[in-house]
């Protein structure tokens, strides 16, 4: 005879996804934890504008092109105390006159952009001095930072977090019981260093003299870093073990 049978209706599968705000037997507890670190700068940038100005376009070329090795040779006689050096934007354009209905050329202008980044502040002032003292070269800056690898970051993330487990700890406390477990840890990223002491950047210009390095007359820049802040943010969950209310 054949053999019937009933189907039996599935149980619906265990949801072991905690409640999202807890359960009496489980609270959760939610805190956002912070750090601000102000911390001496790692590194300072200044850039360069060389310029030239000529007649013709093949004078204020070759004046610029000396000018702009001037400034890089002088740039590096300073070794390892400059870490980066890159040239950034050039140009020569004509400026332009008119007389009547027509325009004529008038001059030509060159400029080529450096950037220099230096880790020893000592050379730093030194350098600025002398690079403001070559003919038709300006000097902006320092910008003050730290380094994209620098340790700093992951020291702000490392206090944030412990300031989150000291947080939820104590409002554990406040319950009279205690944390049970980590359920999320959410990174909002550290913040860029930001100056702590903002203070008016160096501009220097030189626009008349030789192209000869500094003299021995001529006095060094003492430049006093600015305190870098940075912020870290984190978001952190726990269990705690139930309260007695």
């Amino acid at each position: 005879m054949p053999q019937w049978s009933v189907p039996q209706p599935e149980e619906p599968p265990v949801n072991n996804t905690p409640a999202p705000h807890g359960t009496p037997d489980a609270p959760r507890v939610a805190v956002r934890g912070e750090a601000r670190l102000e911390v001496d700068p790692e590194i300072a940038r200044i850039t360069i504008t060389v310029s030239a100005r000529g007649t013709d376009r093949r004078t204020a070329l070759d004046d610029l092109t000396r000018r702009n090795t001037a400034a890089l040779d002088l740039i590096k006689t300073y070794g390892d105390a400059v870490e980066k050096l890159e040239t950034g934007s050039f140009s020569i354009n004509p400026e332009l006159t008119r007389k009547g209905r027509t325009e004529h050329i008038r001059a030509y202008h060159g400029r080529v952009h450096l950037t220099a980044e230096l880790a020893d502040f000592t050379a730093l002032g030194e350098l600025t001095t002398r690079l403001s003292d070559l003919e038709l070269t300006r000097v902006d800056g320092p910008w003050w930072a730290l380094r994209p690898t620098s340790p700093v970051y992951a020291q702000a993330r490392t206090q944030a977090v412990r300031e989150a487990v000291v947080r939820a700890r104590a409002y554990a406390e406040a319950l009279d019981t205690h944390l049970v477990a980590l359920l999320e840890l959410a990174d909002e990223g550290t913040e860029h260093a930001e100056p702590f002491a903002a203070a008016p950047s160096l501009r220097m210009a030189a626009y008349g003299g030789t192209d000869m390095a500094m003299t021995d007359e001529t006095p060094t820049l003492d430049l006093e870093p600015q305190r870098q802040t940075v912020h870290a943010h984190v978001n952190a969950r726990f269990t705690m073990a139930p309260p007695q209310l």
